[in-house]
């Protein structure tokens, strides 16, 4: 039957908070509570040289922090092995040349670019890890500002960079191509989407499907120590390509919402 524990559907998200601009020393940061799950993300822009095999275009670094209080299971190595598996998922599904605009990053060509590190932060874990994970990424990259450069050349001809002074003169990533991940837990013969830690604790295996706004599917992974049928895959990537474009319209929602306000926004910060 398509009912929960908690009185969730199958299909059906826990009630998930979203919050921007939450760290001050950052180019751009969100909070994501879903449920017992809790992520901080914060985005610095920094110089730096461009990759040699891609001159034109800068990129994204992702570090992640598993902090030992978000539950025991992260103290010594166990938080290290989880941190190194989101953070290469996070490459994974933004090594879609389509996901970022990189070569918007391109200062001087060969020479300077704007390198985003990506900070995650594990506050709280309470189930669905990576979609919360992957929320917070894109609210954070949606409120990120990166200042606008010149590039001045003197009559020798070397160049120098310029930062303008005006706060407001800056420029924003587009992020309506980046995907979200949906997780769908295998349960029985039934697969459930956003499971909590009870959920995950009777999963066998679960797929990783990342889904871009329009229902594209970027990347899949398996994870779990089960194994998935076709059918069942099949399945599993049509409810993901139909949940993470519903996932997609909620959180952009709130991100326009929460920006429409303005300055005149209570923000909830660490005390809520």
């Amino acid at each position: 039957e398509d009912l929960r524990v908690d009185g969730r559907g199958c299909e059906d998200y826990r009630c998930a908070e979203v919050e921007t601009a939450v760290v001050s020393n950052t180019s751009g940061s969100a909070r994501v509570k879903l449920g017992h799950t809790d992520i901080l993300v914060g985005v610095k822009a920094e110089m730096g040289m461009p990759k040699l095999e891609k001159p034109d275009e800068g990129y994204l670094e992702f570090f992640v922090d598993c902090s030992a209080n978000a539950t025991p299971e992260f103290e010594g190595r166990g938080g290290e092995e989880l941190g190194t598996e989101i953070a290469n998922t996070l490459y994974r599904v933004f090594s879609s040349e389509s996901s970022v605009d990189l070569k918007s990053l391109c200062i001087n060509p060969r020479e300077h670019c704007w390198v985003l590190y990506v900070d995650v932060l594990l506050l709280e874990c309470g189930g669905n890890l990576f979609d919360a994970i992957s929320l917070a990424v894109k609210a954070a990259l949606f409120n990120t500002r990166i200042p606008k450069v010149r590039v001045l050349e003197d009559e020798e001809g070397s160049k120098e960079i310029e930062l303008s002074d005006d706060p407001y003169d800056c420029i924003r990533l587009n992020v309506d191509d980046v995907p979200c991940i949906v997780t769908l837990s295998k349960i029985g013969y039934r697969h459930v989407v956003d499971a909590t830690l009870q959920e995950e604790a009777c999963s066998l295996a679960s797929l990783l499907v990342s889904v871009t706004s329009k229902g594209t599917l970027t990347s899949v992974k398996k994870v779990g120590k089960g194994s998935l049928d076709p059918e069942s895959i099949f399945e599993m990537m049509e409810t993901g390509k139909r949940v993470g474009k519903s996932l997609h319209v909620a959180l952009q929602k709130t991100l326009d919402e929460e920006e429409s306000l303005g300055t005149s926004r209570q923000k909830v910060g660490f005390l809520g």
